[in-house]
């Protein structure tokens, strides 16, 4: 027989299976002897008291044996000689998009501008080091997208677009521990997700489909309103007249010429600011009320939302037991961004604290359209640039001295790799940013008591939170709104915000698409 329960234990018990064991008899009058196993569904951790608990959902085995079933990856068909569907992405989106497309029996051909998994290690290398930005290979551009090298966190909250659990079933399917479908913030890891990727492009290329790298498409080829193909860098061509684009975020050569076409794409708003970084002891000890987390607890994330001067501002992407990375895609520009190995091992946590934009504060730039927002977010990108000294040096201050409005005589440590400049962050942001950002910073701290500490390190700027355009499409078809055959797909589109709602998108896309070619074909 089997029970469906839940229950709140310390984290030790949680730890334990005998214990646990022990304490699931004890409070539901369950014999022990007669449960054969416990399997946990789902985990989260209640931090609000001063005794933490974990809250488990379980599956308890009475009298019944646990059959422990592998999950196992859809039937993949061999689609070499299929209808084809051109994908412009290796992210997320694109590889999702490519995966269903060979599940519904189409050929997808990826074309991507940067390089695998592995080969793209060199160039992030080569941006840490030497600063060296290039434009096709690096934390954002490259197999498996901005999320590779930036963490792998698969928390949404996006529930309503699709299924959430059939896409963590498939990352397990491809290597992911299974944990994720446990936890309530499932996370793989920089460190493992690249062997995910890698798995997904083998079984895509094994099923006849086709992965192109370091191939840029530079123009789209349209007639009559309908898309006939793309052309290259290297000024190949590809005729198709169905066509994903998932390029991601930070695409934008896509932007530009999607607008100097005249193909219909929209100014959207988006949120901007620094990233933070403090001790991950600070961050244990303010969360979980107590000087050691100890050994059965994880590093402790946050997460914040204030009002401030009428704008919310918020902490993103926060990393327990991470670091912060450069992720610029072209020479004279500074990002940052953050990430965590899988064990979320290091000193330091860091978060992105952002306040929200709207299109009106983008008017400096309205002469570029619906562009307004992305010049918006690529001068200040500039402006950090010149502030660090020419170079990926981030400009830096310590949080304190920022709320104060005082230029750091020194700087802590930082997990920065290419190194900090001491800069007054009003030379890097507007006026309004920069005010907003001290407020909130005071707020923060109220709910937080210790968060604003002159240890903690600022980090300017965390400027690639989502797309700064939206690539209008049909709600039904999911087609463009003006060029039949195109589909915007994903983060760069403006449909998706992480891995798993673009995953989700890259499927949904794939499967407009191949129900199109199904009615020309049969």
């Amino acid at each position: 027989m089997q029970h469906e329960l839940t229950i709140q234990v310390s984290p030790e018990i949680a730890a334990h299976a005998d214990q646990l064991k022990n304490s699931v008899a004890g409070k539901n009058d369950i014999p022990l002897h007669e449960i054969r196993h416990i399997q946990i569904l789902k985990r989260s951790i209640d931090a609000r008291q001063k005794a933490i608990k974990v809250n488990l959902k379980l599956k308890v085995y009475v009298q019944e044996d646990f059959i422990e079933q592998a999950i196992e990856l859809p039937d993949y068909k061999y689609v070499t000689n299929a209808p084809e569907v051109i994908i412009i992405g290796a992210g997320p989106a694109g590889l999702f998009a490519a995966l269903r497309c060979i599940e519904l029996g189409c050929k997808p051909i990826v074309l991507e501008r940067g390089k695998d998994v592995r080969a793209r290690r060199r160039d992030l290398k080569a941006i840490n080091r030497d600063h060296i930005v290039d434009v096709d290979s690096n934390y954002c551009f490259g197999e498996g997208g901005a999320g590779t090298y930036s963490d792998g966190k698969l928390y949404t909250r996006s529930k309503k677009r699709g299924d959430v659990n059939r896409i963590l079933k498939l990352l397990v399917g491809f290597g992911a521990t299974d944990q994720i479908l446990v936890d309530a913030h499932p996370h793989i890891g920089t460190n493992k997700l690249p062997g995910i990727i890698a798995a997904i492009r083998e079984k895509i290329i094994e099923s006849g489909g086709e992965i192109h790298f370091e191939t840029r498409v530079i123009d789209f080829e349209v007639k009559n309103r309908e898309i006939n193909g793309v052309t290259l860098l290297d000024g190949s061509t590809i005729t198709a007249n169905k066509i994903i684009l998932a390029t991601g975020h930070s695409a934008r050569d896509i932007f530009e010429l999607l607008y100097r076409k005249k193909i219909e794409i929209e100014a959207k708003p988006f949120a901007l600011g620094v990233r933070v970084e403090h001790s991950q002891q600070l961050i244990d000890k303010i969360q979980y009320k107590c000087d050691s987390r100890g050994q059965y607890l994880p590093p402790s994330p946050y997460s914040i939302v204030k009002q401030v001067h009428g704008r919310g501002m918020y902490s993103f992407c926060m990393c327990p037991g991470g670091v912060i990375a450069p992720c610029a895609t072209s020479p004279g520009e500074v990002v940052t961004n953050g990430w965590s190995p899988s064990k979320r091992d290091q000193p330091t946590s860091n978060s992105g604290i952002v306040i929200e934009l709207r299109l009106e504060d983008f008017k400096q730039f309205s002469e570029h359209g619906p562009l307004s927002g992305m010049y918006f977010q690529k001068s200040i990108e500039q402006q950090a640039w010149l502030v660090g000294g020419e170079t990926q040096k981030v400009p830096a201050q310590r949080l304190v001295d920022m709320v104060e409005g005082k230029t750091s005589v020194d700087l802590p440590t930082s997990s920065y790799t290419p190194g900090l400049t001491s800069a007054d962050m009003s030379t890097v942001f507007p006026n309004f940013m920069h005010r907003t950002l001290q407020e909130g910073f005071k707020a923060f701290d109220k709910s937080m008591k210790g968060y604003l500490t002159n240890e903690a390190v600022v980090h300017a700027p965390e400027s690639r939170t989502s797309s700064p355009v939206r690539i209008p499409r049909d709600w039904k078809t999911l087609e463009h709104i003006q060029i039949k055959g195109l589909y915007p797909c994903g983060e760069g589109a403006g449909y998706a915000g992480g891995i798993i709602s673009a995953a989700i998108d890259g499927e949904k896309c794939a499967e407009a698409c191949v129900a199109v070619i199904n009615k020309k074909v049969f």
